[in-house]
């Protein structure tokens, strides 16, 4: 028998978003093997390539009716078309981080994500923070002000990391068709942007794809795999994961990079850093707790019965394959 979504942990709700995390850790070593690629050839790349990926997925799932009927919605086609912008600047700026040496940043960026998804959902649903999440809000900003201060600028990697793919997951959830095809319809509706910045690097002498090793055709190649595969990998882990659950692993990601780019590119480390990346650290514990915390009272707050009639969105959102 099938366990219910969002009542406990499945073991392969657990592999699976294990997996999607990790690729997602070591995916700044294949990116920094393309820092030699302007940012431009390689984001188009990942456009591009996704497409045929994400298609191959959706064939095999036997999901390309539910794209065939979005691609038929102009309603729907707008809402992609949002987000799709929303995720192609969140690639781009990643990309542009890794290959300019600026990984803690985007570390730091997608550390605060998660608290910066709480506080829209305070600020744009009205959804009511506990004392350990405003806290951990709290703590996060106050990170990011004292690294503003050392510096004397904002750390827009971060920031750019952290507002787009926030508002990026907040219109996801409006999108009215499963992660799976909904990754592919972003894809899709990116690819004719993709190839004609292809085309333009290429008119310019600036394209390596052709003109280049054949190591780095192949790189460029497999953006596809890189930037899909987890993506729809997590689509499916986080059907057979709780709340709680998912909040917590989310942390191996940007730990990764954290490690990555401190130990194996050698970024500096100084003083600053040392003080304002606990205090993200302390906010994640905060987070994480406040998380638990509220998972276990909704397991043990009696179920009421959906009422009739209720809009989908007005039930608990949860990834559909």
């Amino acid at each position: 028998m099938s366990q219910a979504p969002g009542t406990g942990d499945s073991p392969r709700g657990f592999a699976l978003a294990l997996m999607s995390y990790l690729m997602w850790g070591f995916l700044p070593l294949y990116m920094k093997a393309l820092a030699h690629i302007p940012t431009l050839e390689v984001l188009a790349h990942r456009v591009i390539w996704s497409v045929p990926v994400s298609l191959a997925i959706l064939v095999w799932l036997g999901r390309t009716g539910d794209l065939m009927r979005a691609l038929r919605t102009p309603r729907m086609l707008a809402m992609a078309g949002l987000t799709a912008a929303l995720v192609s600047v969140n690639w781009g700026v990643y990309v542009y981080a890794i290959q300019s040496g600026r990984a803690l940043e985007a570390a730091l960026g997608y550390y605060i994500n998660p608290l910066f998804s709480i506080f829209l959902a305070r600020v744009l649903l009205g959804e009511r923070l506990d004392a350990l999440q405003w806290a951990a809000v709290a703590l996060a900003a106050l990170a990011v002000g004292v690294l503003t201060l050392d510096t004397g600028r904002l750390p827009v990697v971060a920031l750019a990391l952290t507002l787009s793919w926030g508002f990026y997951a907040y219109f996801k959830k409006s999108l009215p068709i499963g992660p799976n095809q909904g990754f592919a319809l972003e894809v899709l509706l990116l690819a004719p942007f993709a190839l004609a910045g292809a085309v333009w690097l290429a008119l310019g002498g600036q394209a390596q794809f052709l003109n280049g090793p054949l190591s780095d055709d192949l790189l460029l190649l497999g953006c596809g795999i890189v930037t899909a595969v987890p993506l729809m990998v997590y689509a499916n882990a986080a059907k057979g994961l709780r709340l709680g659950t998912i909040g917590i692993m989310q942390y191996i990601t940007p730990t990764m990079i954290f490690l990555t780019a401190v130990f194996w590119f050698g970024e500096p480390f100084g003083t600053v850093r040392a003080v304002t990346f606990p205090m993200i650290w302390a906010a994640m514990v905060l987070y994480s707790v406040a998380l638990i915390r509220k998972a276990r009272s909704a397991q043990t707050a009696p179920q009421a019965p959906e009422a009739a009639g209720a809009a989908p969105q007005d039930r608990p959102v949860r990834p559909a394959g």
